[in-house]
């Protein structure tokens, strides 16, 4: 039997780290060996396991993740754009992979994560929901058939927390939409609506953005055309979904050493 992969976790204790730590321990593929917290947690240097009650995992919770590189092979980012950029810059140094779940980051940083990955294998996606994933794939082919009729609006649901806007999913969404009328997306979309607004243009992608309670993930595609509506929406009730879709790109990537990857190429769509 071969020897599971090593992974770590940066933010173990966030929202996505608790869940993913927990679901990753249940897998036999892989073995949590680090687990990143932010400085001064009063949690540091005890178990991650007891502090999960998954029981104890001799896995100690550290805030340095440079003096760790030496033991695992993959880490797992869904934390901030600075820190996770942070990240990158050593696991390019120490020829470690990456699943990045971080939303945010602007043109220039994505820039960098790309051009890292001709150095080291990554995954980097704003959703790794399945159900995001095929919805992306089918959006292609909706597109061609109602951009020409339709109003595309994106609506987009989260937590009280969440610190960007729009979603990086709904900007994902977006983004798919304008590729494949070849459009460029920040050409095409109305981020603001205040005031006397006038009627709303032709070829744009409205979005909106709606923040409240501990709502984990909500998204709504509308294409409206005169007479008829349609919109294709995702409910994200449980963040363990998410935890899947970072299994199958962990169980995907430890087969890759460079390039750069996103739950498209993982699940072949």
């Amino acid at each position: 039997m071969k020897k599971p992969v090593k992974i770590a976790i940066f933010g173990a204790l966030g929202r996505m780290g608790r869940i993913i730590t927990k679901e990753i321990y249940k897998n036999l593929n892989f073995n949590i060996t680090v687990a990143i917290v932010k400085k001064n947690d009063s949690r540091i240097g005890k178990d991650i396991g007891k502090i999960l009650g998954i029981g104890k995992t001799n896995v100690l919770i550290d805030c340095n993740l440079e003096k760790k590189m030496d033991f695992f092979d993959i880490l797992i980012d869904f934390s901030n754009t600075s820190s996770t950029l942070h990240n990158l810059f050593l696991c390019k140094k120490y020829k470690k992979k990456m699943i990045i779940g971080t939303t945010g980051f602007n043109k220039l940083e994505i820039q960098e994560i790309k051009k890292s990955s001709k150095e080291i294998a990554i995954v980097f996606s704003a959703n790794f929901s399945i159900g995001i994933n095929l919805i992306l794939n089918m959006l292609e082919k909706i597109t061609k058939t109602l951009i020409s009729t339709s109003d595309i609006e994106i609506i987009e649901y989260h937590h009280n927390k969440k610190i960007d806007a729009p979603s990086g999913t709904a900007l994902m969404l977006g983004k798919k939409i304008t590729d494949t009328m070849n459009w460029k997306l920040e050409d095409y979309s109305i981020y603001e609506r205040n005031g006397k607004i006038g009627e709303r243009p032709s070829k744009k992608i409205g979005f909106s953005t709606i923040r409240g309670g501990d709502i984990i993930g909500e998204h709504t595609i509308m294409f409206a055309s005169l007479g008829e509506r349609v919109e294709i929406t995702h409910k994200a009730t449980n963040r363990t979904l998410f935890v899947n879709g970072v299994i199958k790109a962990l169980l995907w990537i430890k087969k890759k050493d460079i390039g750069y990857f996103n739950m498209e190429d993982v699940l072949k769509i």
